[in-house]
């Protein structure tokens, strides 16, 4: 007669190539899955409005799953007199499991409550087993020729050119069987994770359904007809030419061994793909190594001087840059597309960035905290490094005096205004030449294409010229300070 154990699910949503649920089954464990929503668990970094609309739908698609195995994914809500740890114990006796497994995380605030857990079980006679499914290699395991966390991307993407990647975890699901009681649990919609308001209403239709089957629909799409095109489009945001799978990942629809196996395996397989889709997976293991080998970072810049950066606080510039009113077109259609989809284009965040800690020299952790709330791909390790990157303070950062040029970057990745009209659609009748600066049209031309700067469209929040000069004087102050 096989024992029971139960298996705690977190950012690894999926059956397959998971490695805890695969270590319990292999143990001849009947299986008990048990979800917890415990967001006050995480510190200062509950999940946000947009990553909580996804992980809704992502828990629905794991019930799904597991119900077509006959087998209920046990739901519950922490409190605060009911912490993770409590619900644990309480759900291992109630169903006589004497172990639990989960796959590890790696945010600060996460590794000490998981130790803690870890510890109280232990205490109580739980056996605990934990397993890695969400990286390829985990941070600890990482280092440089020193012995040392990397600092650096390229030297990181070296080391791992010579390491063998893990093939995915099988996991024998015909061994899910439900013959355990379980105890009564939270229905789904009581997690309240929906927004309360209807922002999100748009979501859907971006996304479409955000479950397993649908991503493997779109993976592989794109394994069969972008690929090769991935390193050439990138760039340009009018174009679907990403993958569009950081949410799937975060939540751990699929992981980055499966992923990692199947484009290896592609048919169609080629340098391009190579140095381009597989080097972004090593650049989320690099975000992950950070954040764990640093976890001061998501509050301190890791450059130390940066400490001493004369940010301002101007509310009127920060509102103006979240709502997409800035007078840049480029940015104000990224900022819309964010509010949205759940999502902005990797180009275009960098452009946003760089005009909200550049040229209106607002901390880059106020941008941290609105793409916190506002992305539905919001992972602690990859916000933090994006924010850090863009504002120069943090690893491999671009250094702080390069200032993108939005009109440029503009005229560049969307030369025919595409992506600008399909976000400010008040500029669609401006021509091509001019909708990356519709200031320079002319009043007369403008009000003929149904724009008045001012009323249909603000005027830039800062002219370009003075706001570069305004981030390099306040670099100089900074070194000066230093």
């Amino acid at each position: 007669m096989s024992s029971t154990a139960v298996v705690w699910f977190r950012q690894d949503l999926r059956l397959h190539d998971n490695k805890a649920l695969a270590m319990a089954l292999d143990a001849g464990d009947c299986v008990v899955p048990l979800f917890i929503w415990a967001p006050e668990e995480e510190a200062s970094w509950e999940p946000g409005s947009a990553s909580s609309w996804w992980l809704h739908h992502a828990l629905a698609d794991l019930q799904a799953q597991f119900k077509e195995h006959g087998v209920r994914l046990l739901l519950r809500q922490a409190s605060k007199g009911c912490s993770s740890a409590d619900i644990l114990k309480e759900v291992a006796k109630a169903t006589k499991a004497e172990t639990i497994y989960w796959n590890r995380r790696y945010e600060p605030a996460v590794i000490g409550r998981d130790t803690r857990i870890k510890a109280s079980l232990q205490a109580d006679g739980f056996q605990v087993t934990s397993a890695n499914s969400g990286m390829l290699f985990e941070p600890h395991e990482i280092a440089n020729k020193a012995g040392k966390p990397f600092r650096v991307f390229t030297p990181m993407w070296r080391h791992y050119s010579t390491l063998d990647v893990p093939e995915p975890i099988e996991v024998d699901l015909k061994q899910l069987q439900s013959r355990v009681r379980l105890p009564k649990g939270d229905k789904l919609n009581d997690f309240n994770l929906l927004p309360k308001i209807g922002w999100a209403g748009d979501f859907g239709e971006f996304w479409g359904k955000p479950t397993r089957a649908s991503m493997l629909e779109r993976l592989d799409g794109f394994i069969a007809k972008k690929a090769e095109n991935y390193m050439p489009t990138r760039d340009f945001p009018e174009v679907d030419g990403t993958t569009r799978l950081s949410p799937f990942l975060h939540f751990g629809q699929i992981g980055p061994r499966e992923l990692w196996a199947r484009f290896a395996n592609a048919n169609n397989r080629s340098v391009a793909f190579d140095d381009g889709v597989m080097r972004q997976v090593i650049w989320r293991e690099f975000a992950h190594h950070l954040l764990f080998h640093f976890p001061e970072t998501t509050s301190e810049p890791l450059n130390p001087k940066f400490a001493n950066f004369p940010w301002e606080n101007t509310e009127t510039f920060l509102r103006a840059w979240q709502k997409g009113e800035t007078g840049y077109p480029i940015v104000d259609a990224g900022m819309r597309q964010l509010w949205q989809t759940g999502w902005m284009h990797n180009r275009v965040r960098m452009i946003v960035g760089s005009l909200l800690v550049k040229h209106l020299l607002q901390h880059w952790h106020e941008g941290a905290r609105w793409f916190w709330d506002t992305l539905v791909d919001a992972d602690l390790a990859n916000n933090t490094m994006g924010w850090q990157w863009i504002g120069g303070c943090g690893a491999d950062a671009a250094p702080y005096f390069r200032i993108f040029n939005p009109i440029a970057q503009g005229e560049k990745f969307d030369k025919n205004g595409a992506y600008v009209r399909r976000y400010v659609p008040e500029l669609a009748k401006v021509p091509a030449k001019y909708i990356h600066q519709p200031w320079e049209l002319g009043e007369l031309e403008l009000s003929g294409c149904g724009v008045v700067l001012g009323r249909d469209y603000p005027a830039p929040i800062i002219p370009h010229r003075d706001g570069r000069e305004q981030a390099l004087a306040a670099f100089k102050q900074m070194n000066e300070q230093t």
